[in-house]
């Protein structure tokens, strides 16, 4: 008598079955940045045939308008959620990445004072903006992704904040769009003060490295004012944003106690379960490339890659954001990340007038 045989399911199979699920999805994140990336440079382009000086809106914003302009009007259909949510991982991909490209070693250039005012900016800016953002009874976590965003590396820190503390994604969308508006504004807002009040190339370097959020923007605004202004301000760029880490770092341990650890026996363990290890990632990463073990070539290959991975992360961002829920919260963020620039490039300002005899 035949007896029948149950054949275990293919492995191979099922994760091909599984792979092909996320296709539809990843596709539509690649098509949507890759689509806020040739918005950005078309502007460029034109910006330049036309001899004319116009807002450098980064891909960011446009892949995560984009997305939200889909999900609004078609929606996404079924089919491609699973693809769809893969984003977190490019998120935690390109954090890591991310660390390429922020070398320690670069911030001993700057020099000691310097170095102590862009100690005293994150402090005050984290401290303010958190203050405000609570003011206007905004989300904790949304006041902690714009103070984050104001005081280290615009774009770079919110997204890289958002994954560590487990914010929404209208949290980080507001936050997001808030920043690089603002930080466009303030391309053409900083050069007028700058010459009205006659800085010096190094003062006003150190300003706009201290005051403006984007990297992009801060390059900008620095060689509008001269090449010695902008080669002071992306070194004082470079200082604020090789503090990612560890402030992100500080947020994440700061949340996991927060929340969810009323009645866990062995909080040890539950932090270092809740912690966002692609932080731990990031560090390493940047260390690694502080100490030169990459070469040039392969550290402008892994700076790539992770703007290739925040390309299909801002595009789930928009694709993934709620905007009945944005609704909700109105115009605060914006107005509280208004006040907040206005109020942190005035602090700068005062910063560096008041250091100006020991910077020469």
């Amino acid at each position: 008598m035949a007896t029948s045989i149950a054949l275990p399911q293919s492995q191979p199979l099922s994760i091909f079955k599984r792979a092909s699920q996320l296709i539809p999805g990843i596709l539509l994140l690649v098509a949507v940045g890759y689509a806020g990336k040739f918005i950005e440079r078309s502007i460029a382009q034109y910006g330049r045939a036309h001899h004319l000086t116009l807002p450098n809106i980064e891909y960011v914003l446009w892949a995560i308008l984009l997305g939200l302009v889909i999900a609004y009007t078609t929606g996404v259909p079924a089919a491609f959620k699973p693809g769809l949510a893969t984003y977190e991982f490019w998120l935690k991909a390109g954090i890591v990445l991310l660390g390429s490209r922020f070398l320690l070693g670069d911030v001993l250039k700057l020099g000691g004072v310097s170095l102590i005012l862009v100690a005293i900016e994150i402090a005050l800016s984290l401290t303010f903006m958190t203050a405000l953002g609570k003011a206007f009874g905004l989300k904790p976590k949304l006041s902690t992704l714009l103070a984050v965003g104001s005081s280290i590396c615009g774009v770079s820190a919110i997204i890289a904040t958002q994954g560590a503390i487990d914010a929404d994604e209208e949290d980080s969308s507001f936050a997001i769009a808030a920043i690089l508006t603002l930080g466009a504004i303030s391309l053409f807002i900083f050069p007028l003060i700058g010459h009205w009040l006659h800085m010096s190339d190094l003062s006003y370097g150190l300003w706009a490295g201290l005051g403006i959020d984007n990297t992009a923007e801060v390059t900008a605004a620095g060689n509008l004012y001269s090449d010695a202004a902008g080669k002071v301000a992306v070194l004082a760029k470079t200082a604020r944003n090789a503090m990612i880490g560890f402030v992100v770092l500080g947020y994440a341990i700061h949340w996991a106690r927060k929340e969810k650890t009323a009645g866990v026996t062995n909080k040890a363990a539950f932090l270092w379960n809740k912690f966002p290890k692609f932080v731990l990632g990031f560090l390493l990463i940047s260390a690694i490339a502080t100490a030169h073990v990459f070469n040039k070539e392969q550290l402008t290959s892994l700076a790539n890659l992770s703007r290739w991975a925040f390309l299909l992360t801002f595009a789930g961002v928009g694709l993934r954001t709620n905007i009945g829920d944005m609704r909700k919260q109105g115009f605060r963020p914006f107005i509280v990340g208004a006040l907040g620039e206005i109020v942190i490039a005035a602090l700068t300002l005062g910063l560096v007038f008041g250091a100006d005899k020991f910077l020469r």
